[in-house]
């Protein structure tokens, strides 16, 4: 069993992306999932952190962590370190206390501590349950003394501890592809964490075709090529298509595996089942001289020609396109709205053929 630290605010969203490296996923408290297994694509995921193996799990109280590691067996040689996380501030636990604590339990086993370099890493994580905000505001700040209860015990049902040994942590770097970055930049250019994300849920991964018909600048298609997919766009306009290709090309060099081409997104120069999974990002009704109800129709003539190409599809919108991908004899999978700002919702739709 593993555990998950999940980075963003959208949990659930996090354990769809997770589900794309690792079986079993479930969230399990604020910013925590497990998971049966995981593999090597956990470093590829952009809203999980690390993944650790799980050494064991409690109530949200130092007690109780303490306890939990007294009675593991650990099978390890070499130093160690523990590091505590009181995730999103939802238990109010004293993280210096349980690192104190349950470094004691380990030097007591014989283990050397290395705080800077060590072999092995304990993870402590405390959190609240699923949903939770913030409560470190009201956590007792005071260290017990006589007759006053331990300040790292919550109440009943506020959440879990879980303990687990470092396993592997993600790759960042997003903020070093900015969009603005490279050679051909538009405004309204996707995020590279969210591009990430989303090629990750469509299955983005070596061996795998990831198709965007809509390529606008290629911030879809650098992530899948930097999970190892070949990446392959088209879009109605020449200027993004000329420039979607000079992003790509100034990432993976001349012969790089990936291809684009000027195309309407409606009639797409494809075979059937060319790709393993189609990702695009619908053009805004503010930022596209298509409005109203042109606009419905694309879309529409969109998600069916996206399911002539590819058994799978993860769409973005600034409005819910679940009734006409319904139409177009898709499966919803997942529907999530993620909140950009007051006057803007991403509604992410995954969507599955069979």
């Amino acid at each position: 069993m593993y555990v998950l630290e999940l980075g963003g605010q959208d949990d659930d969203f996090a354990a769809c992306e997770a589900s794309s490296a690792a079986a079993g996923v479930e969230v399990v408290g604020a910013g925590l999932a497990t998971a049966r297994a995981v593999t090597d694509r956990v470093r590829d995921l952009a809203y999980v952190h690390r993944a650790s193996e799980v050494v064991g799990h409690c109530d949200p109280d130092v007690a109780g962590a303490r306890a939990t590691l007294d009675a593991a067996t650990v099978d390890r040689e070499g130093t160690v370190a523990v590091r505590a996380v009181d995730v999103r501030a939802t238990t109010g636990v004293d993280t210096q206390r349980v690192e104190r604590e349950l470094g004691q339990v380990l030097v007591d086993r014989g283990f050397s501590v290395d705080l800077d370099d060590p072999d092995h890493e304990l993870r402590a994580l405390f959190a609240g349950p699923p949903g939770a905000d913030s409560t470190a505001e009201n956590a007792e700040s005071d260290a017990a003394g006589p007759g006053d209860s331990d300040p790292g015990v919550l109440d009943d049902g506020a959440g879990l501890c879980v303990l687990g040994w470092l396993d592997v942590e993600s790759e960042r770097g997003f903020g070093d592809r900015r969009p603005t970055d490279r050679p051909f930049f538009q405004p309204g250019s996707m995020d590279p964490k969210l591009a990430r994300a989303l090629v990750n849920i469509a299955g983005a991964r070596a061996g795998a075709t990831v198709v965007d018909p809509m390529c606008g600048t290629g911030g879809v298609l650098l992530e899948a090529g930097l999970v190892g997919a070949r990446a392959v766009g088209s879009d109605a306009q020449r200027k993004m298509a000329r420039g979607t290709r000079a992003n790509l090309r100034d990432r993976f060099g001349e012969d790089g595996d990936f291809e684009v081409c000027r195309g309407d997104v409606t009639r797409l120069p494809f075979v059937d089942d060319f790709a393993d999974a189609a990702v695009f990002d619908v053009p805004y009704g503010r930022q596209s001289k298509i409005e109203g109800d042109s606009l419905a129709d694309l879309v529409g003539s969109a998600l069916a020609e996206a399911r002539r190409v590819a058994a799978r599809a993860v769409v973005v919108a600034d409005r819910s396109w679940e009734a006409e991908a319904r139409d177009a004899g898709w499966t919803v999978e997942e529907h999530f709205e993620r909140r950009v700002h007051r006057s803007l919702v991403r509604h992410v739709l995954v969507l599955d053929r069979e």
